[in-house]
């Protein structure tokens, strides 16, 4: 099946993690997938391979969303490849800083809120003009929204604002048809999350989970698709629980 064919998808953090394994989703479902990277280059480039590999359409594309007119820039080369519709946004670039109250940093601090809220925010502003009637629009939430994990305040935080986010522009857009979703994962075995590959991370990560493993991108990235498609077309508003079972 092919539930995105003909659609054309954009995804920030793409490069790896869950953003790369929602890249790969989004092709394999039929979407044109736009591989959005902050640093690595070569990593986008080996996502839009092997998207292309397994017959599907892909480009990599570069830009700082921590920078105040990153998002601007995003958008600007988003619009010259696919011209005026995107189907799918999908805002998943983010950054992690664990740390004390004590500890926190306002460099850290304000670091987090650029490329978690502040750079999702833009990257939509400036993308409306071709989110057009049936797009749809998935940001990355977390568990550490709606519950206490680790010394992650200031990172919860900046996702407690994105379910804020969800709402408000769900409410705004779903006059023009335009979906406002976000998925919450738990503890995923990422770069974000190197701790759940100790002994005592994944102890800890199975001790807060119903189900019994550490999840892999790939288990976001179906969710991710799933609200993405025509299936999740009466989905607005929601955030919708991708961890397992955590802190239940």
């Amino acid at each position: 099946m092919t539930p995105c064919n003909g659609k054309t998808a954009l995804v920030t953090g793409g490069s790896r993690g869950i953003g790369r394994a929602a890249a790969l989703a989004l092709a394999k479902a039929g979407a044109q997938v736009l591989v959005h990277y902050g640093r690595n280059a070569a990593e986008a480039q080996s996502a839009v391979e092997e998207i292309r590999a397994a017959g599907g359409r892909a480009e990599a594309i570069g830009a700082d969303l921590a920078a105040p007119n990153g998002p601007h820039e995003l958008a600007a080369k988003v619009r010259e490849i696919v011209g005026e519709r995107l189907d799918i946004l999908v805002a998943n670039a983010g950054i992690s800083t664990g740390a004390t109250i004590e500890e926190t940093t306002v460099k850290d601090f304000d670091a987090q809120f650029a490329v978690n809220v502040r750079a999702p925010f833009f990257l939509v502003q400036q993308l409306l003009p071709i989110l057009k009637d049936g797009s749809s629009v998935i940001f990355t939430s977390s568990l550490a929204a709606h519950a206490a994990v680790g010394n992650l305040s200031a990172y919860a935080a900046t996702k407690g604002a994105i379910d804020t986010l969800v709402k408000h522009f769900a409410a705004i857009l779903g006059p023009q048809g335009i979906r406002v979703n976000a998925v919450a994962p738990g503890v995923v075995a990422t770069d974000m999350s190197n701790f759940a590959k100790t002994d005592a991370g994944r102890d800890f990560t199975l001790g807060i989970q119903a189900l019994k493993r550490v999840a892999q991108p790939d288990d976001i990235a179906g969710a991710i698709a799933f609200l993405a498609s025509d299936a999740a077309r009466w989905v607005s508003g929601d955030t919708l629980r991708v961890d397992g079972g955590s802190k239940l």
